[in-house]
């Protein structure tokens, strides 16, 4: 047994070292991953870099999945350290990182946040249910003139799916499907108002290939309009144009108050109050993943580990509320900062 580890060590030993001439030695944390957690990882690793003797991370803001990819790829300094992720990992992308011998990963969620749905403030706020969301950008829709049939999406304007609506043109800027933002999105309101049709709802049951792609895929008729992973290029031009919609987190909102507002979802609005207590119908957890083989080559990371988990910077007075991440209560932080100070790796069945 001993022998085995020994060997493993040295296995991972020679990972970095053949990867060190490469990388000439790596002495910062790599991160990659969600845009929308970058601004806290950011804001941690500022703080991380003043207050103690080692460098200042460096963060590449990729989106959730394609940070998965580059996280999943291998062990050795030419690999990320930390992948910062809007969702839980999927099975597929735990299953790439064990085929590439990213075998020990350590999973922290560090907060929640909410998905919200902002225009300009030259405009009027919108209020919206989920079943208004599913229709205006789902690519099938149930027939407007009834029947258990979909039809290709023929709402164009706010108030052809209901009357109460604005008369404006459906116009609504979101981020792509590698975004955490986006999967959330699709699975916390657009399934759920697809639900709110019984057909499409016992559809679930009887065939979920059809289920996932009626309730799961955009139109592609220019209504909806992929804007990459930057989401303050959204904010800009949602000020640049009054009558779209942006698809972004509750932070970006936060930090941009002064130009655009919330719509209200189901009658609630996204205030850090709502989404903290659960009142806001589209709220997720954020994450980030840590590489563990990495963790006594790379300086500093057991450090960063320890700034991002303190109350200082997660606490419910933190610096992160401060920038709009929604603290998890005492019992779920003070589990998470264990997790984060022993280690302890995710366990997930890899399918074969």
């Amino acid at each position: 047994m001993k022998k085995g580890i020994l060997l493993a060590s040295a296995l991972i030993a020679g990972m970095f070292a053949g990867s060190s001439a490469q990388a000439a030695g790596r002495d910062y944390i790599s991160i990659v991953g969600s845009s929308t957690v970058y601004p806290f990882s950011t804001v941690v690793a500022e703080q991380f870099g003043k207050t103690t003797n080692f460098r200042t991370p460096k963060i590449e803001s990729t989106g959730t999945g394609g940070g998965f990819k580059l996280f999943c790829s291998g062990v050795g300094v030419q690999y990320p350290d930390i992948t910062n992720a809007s969702r839980a990992i999927k099975q597929s992308e735990y299953d790439s990182c064990q085929s590439n011998g990213v075998k020990d990963i350590v999973e922290i969620k560090i907060g929640y946040d909410g998905i919200v749905f902002a225009n300009s403030k030259k405009s009027a706020p919108l209020k919206l249910t989920r079943k208004d969301i599913f229709l205006a950008l789902a690519k099938n829709v149930p027939d407007p003139k009834g029947g258990d049939k979909l039809v290709p999406n023929p709402y164009k304007t706010w108030k052809d799916i209901d009357p109460a609506l604005p008369n404006e043109k459906i116009e609504v800027l979101g981020p792509p499907p590698t975004s955490g933002t986006r999967d959330a999105f699709v699975e916390l309101t657009m399934e759920t108002g697809a639900k709110s049709f019984p057909f499409i709802h016992d559809m679930e049951k009887k065939d979920k290939n059809m289920f996932k792609a009626t309730t799961q895929t955009v139109r592609e008729d220019g209504v909806y309009i992929e804007a990459g992973e930057n989401d303050n290029l959204i904010v800009q031009k949602l000020e640049a144009n009054p009558h779209a919609v942006g698809i972004f987190g509750f932070s970006f909102l936060d930090q941009n108050a002064d130009m655009i507002q919330g719509s209200l979802i189901e009658n609630e609005s996204p205030t850090f109050e709502n989404i903290a207590s659960g009142k806001y119908p589209v709220s997720r957890p954020l994450f980030f993943y840590v590489k563990k083989a990495h963790v006594d080559v790379i300086p500093g990371i057991k450090e960063y580990l320890a700034e991002f988990t303190s109350d200082k910077a997660w606490g419910n007075e933190g610096y992160l509320a401060d920038k709009g991440m929604i603290p998890m209560d005492k019992t779920e932080s003070e589990h998470f900062a264990e997790q984060a100070k022993d280690l302890k790796p995710l366990t997930m069945k890899q399918d074969k």
